[in-house]
């Protein structure tokens, strides 16, 4: 899910504004605390990736009105958080908007694939724009000549063009810039029912859950914590800590 570009607009700092994407992790927030289905989220610049529990039966599993609600309830808090991100600047028309798409993931491996594209995507182009902003306002080029200055450069040559000629260590970027921000619910391993001897190792297997269980389940995701970090996604390790948010069949 994207927004228009509010960007110019409302002169959003270059390369990064960390206001506007804190509003983007609240409304993401806002989301999971309407919808328990959705187990984790994922955002970097204007999009953010909403993965819900491969079992959800969340209005029959109907695209168009999971895809509507989704967009429409991140919209409202979007617009309805603003001034307590950017109380500076007031909102006008047009007002700001989201468009979104369903995708139906055939494994876990596949989703995972995916959200590890996404936070790789979020690398690169915040490293190259780190560089690139960093020509245009410390290095007084103007915006085509930063990209022909950047034209063809691999990483390793844009992490010593920061540094030689502007003393940034790009390692020391803050960690929602170079790795996005990952929402989860921090709800654990359920303890009771079918799973009560279920290690993370065997929490993936395939198993059969009766329409109780699922409510219940769902009312365990609703009260549980909401978890904001920026963390890596790629590696396993992220994945074996929280063996809950994303199991197999």
């Amino acid at each position: 899910m994207a927004k228009s570009n509010l960007s110019s607009r409302y002169n959003f700092e270059k390369p990064n504004d960390r206001r506007a994407l804190d509003l983007m992790n609240a409304a993401a927030t806002g989301v999971l605390k309407e919808l328990p289905d959705v187990v984790l989220a994922y955002g970097i610049s204007d999009e953010y990736s909403f993965v819900f529990d491969r079992s959800s039966e969340l209005f029959d599993r109907r695209e168009s009105k999971i895809l509507t609600t989704v967009v429409s309830t991140f919209t409202s808090y979007y617009i309805y958080l603003w001034p307590s991100f950017f109380h500076d600047r007031a909102l006008s028309s047009p007002m700001p908007s989201f468009d979104g798409r369903v995708v139906l993931y055939p494994s876990v491996q596949n989703m995972r694939d995916y959200l590890s594209w996404r936070q790789a995507d979020c690398h690169i182009n915040n490293l190259y724009n780190t560089t690139f902003w960093a020509l245009v306002q410390k290095g007084d080029m103007g915006t085509t000549e930063a990209e022909e200055a950047l034209k063809g450069t691999v990483a390793s040559q844009k992490h010593e063009l920061l540094f030689s000629r502007f003393g940034i260590n790009y390692n020391d970027e803050p960690e929602q810039f170079k790795k996005g921000s990952v929402l989860f619910r921090d709800y654990g391993i359920p303890s009771t029912g079918a799973t009560d001897n279920m290690t993370a190792e065997h929490y993936g297997e395939e198993r059969e859950i009766s329409k109780k269980r699922k409510e219940k389940e769902r009312k365990r995701r609703s009260k549980a914590e909401i978890e904001l970090q920026f963390v890596d996604i790629i590696r396993d390790h992220y994945w074996e800590a929280h063996p809950w948010l994303l199991t197999d069949g």
